[in-house]
């Protein structure tokens, strides 16, 4: 069964279109304005092993939010539908990935309840000319309330001795982190015979 979607999301802000294989190889085009959230868009095709193509046009003469925002809220409904009802999948993931001095984990369910719980320290204000460090929260956010899952990220370390933590690595562990965790949780349990994964009956 093809495990795909394609949304596509226009306002007078933005014009996003995302495609998604959640059975894919890691393949990513990726092109949102934002030259470090397309970094970081490519760590979720490739650690979650997804094909996936995002193209942006936003309103980045304003600033990168409405941009970035818009980005995962389409992201979110393109893994919701290409899960469909999810039976047979794992539901739960988790991972806790190192980048050099940063550890973080995060934690996944596939339960049809968006909730987000972000935990990161105080960072720069900027990555580059364009990526505001105080939108990741909102992005996890924007993403989990679309995709309908519960979502923990927390950054378990981060400072180097001596020093301020590095916003680089505390950020890209994070997509690292949630991008392995998805791919947990997304995959096909062959335990489960195609069942979903909920005494609920549904997810």
């Amino acid at each position: 069964m093809s495990r795909t979607a394609r949304v596509e999301r226009i306002t007078k802000e933005t014009k996003v279109l995302v495609e998604i294989d959640l059975d894919g190889t890691g393949a990513a085009e990726i092109s949102t304005g934002v030259g470090f959230y397309d970094h970081m868009l490519n760590q979720i095709a490739r650690h979650g092993g997804y094909d996936l193509t995002v193209r942006t046009v936003g309103d980045l003469e304003i600033d990168a939010h409405h941009t970035m925002e818009d980005t995962a809220l389409a992201l979110g409904a393109a893994f919701d539908q290409a899960l469909g009802d999810k039976a047979g999948i794992r539901r739960y993931g988790s991972a806790t990935v190192p980048m050099d001095e940063v550890l973080v984990r995060a934690a996944v369910d596939l339960s049809g309840r968006p909730y987000v719980v972000h935990d990161e320290p105080v960072l720069a204000p900027y990555i580059g000319p364009v990526y505001p460090t105080s939108m990741t929260r909102h992005i996890w956010e924007s993403f989990g309330q679309a995709a309908r899952i519960t979502l923990h990220v927390d950054v378990l370390r981060a400072a180097r001795p001596g020093g301020h933590p590095d916003a680089h690595h505390v950020v890209e562990a994070q997509f690292k982190a949630v991008s392995r965790a998805l791919r947990e949780a997304t995959a096909i349990d062959p335990r489960a015979a195609g069942a979903i994964p909920s005494t609920k009956g549904a997810l």
